[in-house]
């Protein structure tokens, strides 16, 4: 199924919602075999760092997800900063939609210049609210996207593309299927599961631990 009009206003009541019930923080670490975590999915993956950098963040996040916002508003700079730019942490960015509107965001986001990736990704979760929680969020996210330089048309053929959306779900299907994802945002560091939006003391604390 493509997403279309009709599925952004159906989607659009239950944001609230997902946004509330996804994302609590769960203390429980559990691993996973990081040789398999790291093959990338259909879309390959998207990250930033150093290749060989010791340690590899891997998270799973839904842009609709208050929490994974929160994260990146206030996590995830100062992050980069710290571990990202000095080479000891490499990070990939991997998608978890939770609902039709982050399947778009996401869609959206692969069918930009893929220097902008991250740079789209930023502002979507920076400006989240002006599109991902209204009335019509499917003219939100049409409006917001001709900011990043989208059109009409080459909006539309982006959330047209089948194939495009396929390999999102699919993403998401392997990370609940392989690895336990049932939340946003998961990361994995090293391998080592951990959930919530995790606070920047929270995170080097785990990241030390692997240096």
């Amino acid at each position: 199924m493509t997403v279309s009009r009709r599925t952004f206003l159906s989607a659009a009541s239950g944001l609230a919602l997902t946004a509330g019930v996804f994302g609590i923080t769960d203390a429980r670490a559990q691993s996973v075999n990081p040789e398999d975590l790291l093959k990338p999915g259909p879309l390959g993956d998207k990250s930033i760092g150093d290749e060989n950098a010791p340690v590899t963040i891997v998270e799973y996040a839904s842009m609709t997800c208050g929490h994974c916002a929160n994260f990146h508003n206030e996590t995830y700079k100062e992050l980069k900063k710290r571990y990202v730019d000095s080479g000891q942490v490499r990070f990939i960015f991997r998608e978890f939609p939770l609902d039709a509107v982050a399947s778009a965001a996401f869609m959206l986001a692969r069918c930009a210049p893929e220097d902008k990736y991250f740079d789209v990704v930023d502002i979507m979760f920076e400006q989240q609210r002006a599109w991902a929680y209204t009335e019509n969020p499917y003219n939100a996210l049409l409006n917001f996207s001709k900011q990043i330089g989208f059109t009409q048309e080459s909006f539309e053929q982006c959330l047209t593309n089948q194939d495009l959306l396929d390999a999102v779900n699919a993403v998401r299907e392997r990370g609940s299927a392989e690895f336990g994802v049932t939340s946003t945002p998961t990361f994995f560091i090293n391998g080592d599961k951990h959930t919530g939006a995790l606070s920047i003391e929270e995170m080097s604390k785990l990241i030390e631990e692997k240096l």
